[in-house]
């Protein structure tokens, strides 16, 4: 007969392997065991969503799983975001943001039924979405230079076409005239296509959008595009000057992330960033990327520098919104 001493430790060492192997299913080691969630804010066929689209491709591959993407438009973002915070982190769901998610939308609204910072946790920066400014193809405004001038010579005259003032591309549109100290009248639109398609009609003289959004028309002859909005003129868009070369520090782009619900496990997290570093360091992939618009140069990186990345834009964006006079509402 066992002694109470001797059971004990037969029971607890029969405990063990069953011990570690939970312990380790908790830590998302046997992850992922069934269909993977991509969830946006934008629609489908949006810059964001052909992007998430490709990448979700390559992910199931190795993964070996399907990546479902869902989209839930709405709200200035606020739709998708929120419902991606309250997902279960569990491991499959993965929120694909944006800078207005992860950041403006801070500097927009007294009450987020989100917090950006607080309610997901960095995975993976995936690309950079830069903006640009775009007239008619005939338009007598063939430059960056004859578009100050004449919204210098004609104070809120010259209309410029955004999604909407506290849109990123409309944010853009203050942010120039302020930095160029010139005064344009700011027409805002449903969406990107049909403010293209007023500028397109004569309708407005000039546009600001996602180039992602706008390169087929302008690779059509549809549209001119006059100035980019990064830092640096574009690889593919040599030909086209960056706004900084008129009006110095301008750099203003969109850009993509993807992150988790906070409370998501962090073997995980590792994992999927380690996922979505191959992915984007895939030539074949990257030229996929960029040719829908975005940049994939500083793609991957840690959720670390995902994280330090995304605090350095809160900073950023703080500044911004005074340059512009943003007031949240």
């Amino acid at each position: 007969m066992l002694t109470r001493r001797q059971l004990t430790l037969s029971v607890a060492a029969t405990a063990v392997p069953f011990a570690v192997p939970m312990s380790l299913h908790a830590q998302g080691s046997d992850w992922p065991n069934k269909p993977v969630k991509l969830l946006l804010s934008q629609p489908p066929g949006s810059g964001p969503d052909n992007v998430a689209r490709v990448l979700a491709e390559r992910l199931q591959r190795s993964l070996g799983q399907a990546v479902v993407i869902e989209n839930k438009p709405g709200g200035q973002n606020t739709i998708g975001a929120q419902a991606a915070a309250r997902s279960a982190p569990d491991g499959y769901t993965f929120y694909f943001g944006t800078v207005a998610a992860l950041v403006t939308n801070s500097y927009l609204f007294k009450a987020l039924p989100y917090e950006p910072l607080k309610d997901f946790t960095p995975v993976s920066f995936i690309a950079r979405s830069p903006f640009c400014l775009l007239v008619e193809a005939n338009s007598p405004i063939k430059t960056l230079a004859d578009l100050l001038a004449r919204a210098r010579a004609e104070p809120g005259r010259v209309s410029v076409a955004t999604e909407g003032p506290k849109t990123l591309g409309g944010m853009i549109a203050r942010l120039f005239d302020a930095r160029a100290k010139v005064q344009t009248n700011l027409v805002s639109y449903a969406s990107v296509g049909v403010a293209l398609q007023d500028v397109i009609g004569g309708h407005a003289q000039v546009a600001v959008a996602d180039v992602a959004s706008s390169a087929a028309l302008v690779r059509q002859g549809r549209l001119r595009m006059i100035a980019v909005t990064s830092a640096k003129r574009l690889a593919g868009w040599e030909a086209v000057p960056a706004i900084a070369e008129t009006v110095p520090d301008f750099d203003m782009v969109g850009w993509f992330a993807v992150v988790a619900p906070s409370g998501t496990a962090p073997a995980i997290i590792s994992r999927m960033s380690k996922e979505l570093a191959a992915a984007l360091a895939d030539k074949e992939l990257a030229e996929r990327i960029h040719a829908i618009g975005p940049a994939t140069d500083n793609a991957g990186g840690t959720p670390e520098q995902l994280g330090a990345f995304l605090r350095d834009e809160h900073l950023r964006w703080s500044v911004v919104a005074k340059d512009i006079g943003l007031l949240p509402e």
